[in-house]
Order: C-alpha cells, then sequence, then structure tokens
C-alpha cells in the first residue's frame, strides 16, 4: 500500500477506535451514577423497540478497559486491510450495521432462555475477520478448486458454517457473545464473498 492509500485506510479505524473510546467512557461514567440509566442508554436488549438509539451506541460502548482493548486490536487488524478497499461511509456502516445485527441477534437467540443485554463492537469485528478472510485471493484459488472438484453448494455452505462456528469457538472469551461472534463472521464472509464494499 501506498502512503496515501495507508493513510486513507488508517482515517475509519481510527475514527472507529476514537467512537469506541468515548461511548464507552460516557457508559462507564454513567454507569458510576446512574447504572439503570447506563442500561437504558447503552445497552442492546430485548427492549430494542423502546430504545431504538442502543442499536447504535451498543456497538461502541464496553463493559471494561480489556473488553475495548481486546476489540479494539481486532478492528485494527481486521479493519486496516477492509478500509483500504472501500470508502469511509461505507467502512462505518458496515461496522454499525454489521454490530448492531450480531447484537440484535444475541438479544433474541442467545437469549432465548433468558434476557439479555449486550454492549461491544465484537460482533462487528468479526464480521471484519470474515470479509477479509472471504475476499482475498486465498478464498477465490478455494472456490476454484471446490468447482472444479465438483463440491456441491450445500457442501460449501457446510463448510463455511463449520470453519465460522470454529473461528468463533476459538476466538470467543467464555461467557461472551458468541451468537453475536457467529452472526457477526457468518455475515462478513457473505459480504467479502461477493466484494459488498470493494468501490
Amino acid at each position: 500500500m501506498s502512503h496515501s492509500t495507508t493513510t486513507t485506510a488508517l482515517r475509519p479505524v481510527a475514527e472507529t477506535l476514537a467512537a469506541m473510546t468515548l461511548v464507552s467512557l460516557a457508559y462507564w461514567l454513567v454507569s458510576l451514577v446512574a447504572a439503570p440509566l447506563a442500561a437504558l442508554l447503552f445497552v442492546l436488549s430485548g427492549a430494542v423497540v423502546a430504545t431504538p438509539w442502543t442499536l447504535a451506541t451498543s456497538v461502541y460502548a464496553h463493559a471494561g478497559l480489556g473488553h475495548l482493548l481486546s476489540n479494539a486490536l481486532v478492528v485494527v487488524v481486521a479493519g486496516v486491510p477492509v478500509a483500504a478497499t472501500t470508502t469511509r461511509a461505507r467502512f462505518h456502516a458496515f461496522v454499525l450495521a454489521t454490530g448492531a445485527l450480531a447484537g440484535l441477534a444475541q438479544v433474541f437467540v442467545g437469549g432465548l432462555l433468558s434476557p439479555v443485554g449486550v454492549v461491544g463492537i465484537s460482533g462487528a469485528a468479526f464480521a471484519l475477520v470474515g470479509y477479509v478472510l472471504a475476499a482475498n485471493p486465498a478464498a477465490d484459488a478455494l472456490g476454484r478448486v471446490a468447482g472444479r472438484l465438483g463440491v456441491s453448494q450445500r457442501v460449501v455452505v457446510l463448510g463455511v458454517g463449520l470453519v465460522a462456528a470454529v473461528v468463533t469457538l476459538a476466538f470467543s472469551a467464555p461467557g461472551s457473545a458468541i451468537v453475536a461472534h457467529l452472526v457477526g463472521f457468518l455475515v462478513g464472509v457473505v459480504a467479502g464473498r461477493v466484494r459488498l464494499l470493494r468501490v
């Protein structure tokens, strides 16, 4: 990448990190004063119809410094290559949309046994990882090999699902939002295969 391409790619990633930091600080400060208010403003839950803003705030808010730093690392590592192939607006829209979608999946699927609330950008971070893995020449080569070998689409889909499950389990901390991670990764893979963000 040239210097200008690197600078362009770093900008939306840096903006995302800044949003994560600022919203997390606000969440922590409000939590110190009034935990119920912090939940109302920042935590995505089954009450999303009554609190639609949490579709955005929950993506950038984090439960603690370790949560923030671990997600920031993934956003940097996977975000820079994605940002290098798209516009700032598309990058931010992808992060917000995949983060919100993954959070909703966690709330409504992961919360079937008991109500849950979620914060964090990990669903979007997994989507960025899925995008990077699916939108590269190695994935294209594997697709061509599968085609030449006559592998059915059903087997390919099953294989992608298996890889998604392995990646999700391998890189999800105990007690984390596994459904959100899995959904984020799968959405990222699909988006990467169709080069959704390419300009």
